[in-house]
């Protein structure tokens, strides 16, 4: 009981060196793939769900958007399989580190905004300026404007670490109390092993919302920017 509640986020280390690297190479390692003409269900069933989230993230796309698709289906596909392996006993959880998700953030958000200012820039610069604003509030709402462009990256991944966060510190707590109850009170160590179960099960939900989530809003920026 007197683990450190943070301990399960520190970057583990293998000989004093980082694994982290190693860590986040793993996960697509899992997906599986097939030589055969035939496919099983399992790689059916996967082609499926990846077509499937494609087309529902490349539909408002034109030509020029649909480009990023293998990107954002690569990303979606890595965040939610990182996601759910975190949520294995004694593992680590890279998109707990705000540090790797600003390192996904900042680069497709700066990808976007780049394409836009070079794909359209007079669009792009009307985004700073809504049509008909009063002369004497053009330059605070060009401050705001420019503050809301700079901090999607930031909202990208404080919303992505913050909920993996969070379940993952909720997760610890009631383990640690039904660990703590089972010597004390059976009944209600049945009651917090229960909604232990029911929490994993939102926890596995969450992941891949939030997989989903982060993977969308790069394509909403995406969208505004071709």
């Amino acid at each position: 009981m007197n683990e450190n509640l943070f301990a399960s986020f520190i970057a583990p280390t293998i000989l004093d060196l980082p694994a982290a690297v190693l860590i986040i190479l793993f996960p697509p390692l899992l997906i599986p793939t097939s030589k055969y003409l035939i496919n099983n269900r399992l790689i059916t069933t996967q082609q499926w769900l990846i077509k499937l989230t494609s087309k529902q993230m490349m539909t408002m796309h034109n030509t020029k958007g649909r480009t990023w698709s293998l990107m954002l289906v690569s990303l979606i596909i890595f965040i939610a399989t990182t996601n759910l392996l975190g949520l294995l006993p004694h593992s680590f959880t890279p998109t707990t580190q705000l540090s790797m998700n600003l390192a996904m953030a900042i680069p497709l958000w700066a990808g976007a905004v780049i394409m836009g200012f070079r794909s359209k820039i007079k669009n792009a610069l009307a985004h700073f300026l809504p049509q008909g604003t009063p002369t004497p509030l053009i330059p605070m709402l060009v401050i705001i404007e420019t503050i809301s462009l700079l901090i999607q990256p930031m909202a990208l991944a404080v919303r992505l670490t913050a909920n993996i966060t969070a379940g993952h510190l909720l997760m610890h707590l009631i383990g640690s109390a039904t660990l703590a109850m089972s010597t004390i009170n059976l009944p209600s160590t049945l009651i917090i092993f229960t909604i232990l179960i029911l929490l994993t099960i939102l926890e596995i939900a969450v992941a891949l919302i939030q997989a989903y989530v982060f993977t969308l809003l790069v394509s909403l920026y995406l969208h505004d920017n071709t």
